[in-house]
């Protein structure tokens, strides 16, 4: 089972069990090595706003940003998965809980489709591009769909 570890920096109380228990479904359901390590950080708005100004070089705070570490993509059908740290996927739960309401599915919803969206960024899918936000998009959206109804 993947490595999954959370640092909450944020003041905000998160329900971090169920981030990993997240996070290890999709990276299994993904296919990646059972030994893959991925860390999470939930951190506070001035933290995130930091972040986003010295690694994108774009002003204020942002939901989710992704910082890849081994580069580690899903394998092929028929290839080996390699074991390996994916990275981190840092979450404002603060302005997770804004875009949450704003889209109606409240905290929880909007901190799984922040986690699945960072995880993709680190697997290398990206939506500046119109064909690979449809993809990028396509696949977050069937991620959730399992991930939600797996029980």
């Amino acid at each position: 089972m993947a490595q999954v570890e959370v640092d909450n920096r944020s003041a905000d109380p998160v329900d971090e069990a169920a981030l990993v228990a997240q996070a290890e479904y999709l990276l299994g359901h993904l296919g990646l090595h059972a030994e893959t390590e991925l860390a999470i950080s939930l951190v506070g708005t001035a933290e995130i706003t930091e972040l986003h100004v010295r690694w994108m070089d774009l002003p204020g705070p942002t939901d989710v940003l992704s910082f890849p570490m081994d580069e580690l993509r899903v394998p092929e059908p028929g290839q080996q998965a390699e074991p390996g740290m994916l990275g981190d996927v840092v979450i404002c739960p603060e302005v997770a809980a804004e875009q949450g309401v704003e889209a109606g599915h409240g905290l929880t919803g909007e901190l799984e489709l922040l986690l699945t969206h960072g995880i993709l960024h680190l697997l290398g899918h990206d939506h500046a591009e119109p064909e690979e936000h449809a993809r990028m998009f396509g696949l977050q959206d069937e991620l959730l769909a399992a991930w939600r109804g797996r029980g």
